[in-house]
């Protein structure tokens, strides 16, 4: 069946979890890794979002933490939630408002997250036995 044929049923509830290692080109994975997993649930319509929002994320956790992480899409009650595991426990920066960042060379990441999200937080969780925190955000289907 063709993606674009498939409708999505916001009772659906799925769950997909991916380790990467600490390297750059890990973020390219979490990427395409997210782009076919929106595409096979028919979720289309949040591919650029979920795509620009998870790649902050895994960036962040890549390039500011030493270790593993994994890049956790849960889907629920018609709401993706895109989640970034690192194993640095210290809680990320407050984001600024795009306004305050605009010329800056860093700090809009999470900016974006702030903005184009429906909702984002971040708390402390351990995975693969080491201490760290899961920065998410949330998008709802329309």
């Amino acid at each position: 069946m063709p993606a674009a044929a498939h409708t999505v049923d916001p009772a659906d509830s799925w769950e997909y979890s991916l380790f990467i290692p600490s390297d750059p080109r890990a973020v390219t994975v979490c990427r395409r890794t997210l782009r076919l997993v929106l595409t096979l649930h028919g979720l289309i319509g949040l591919l650029d979002a979920a795509e620009l929002l998870a790649s902050e994320l895994m960036s962040n956790a890549v390039l500011h933490t030493k270790g593993p992480a994994c890049l956790r899409l849960r889907f629920r009650d018609g709401v993706l939630q895109i989640g970034a595991w690192d194993a640095d426990p210290e809680p990320p920066e407050p984001p600024c408002r795009l306004e305050e960042v605009t010329g800056a060379e860093s700090g809009r990441g999470m900016g974006l997250v702030r903005a184009c999200a429906d909702v984002w937080h971040w708390q402390p969780l351990s995975r693969m036995g080491h201490r760290g925190k899961l920065v998410w955000c949330e998008l709802a289907v329309a």
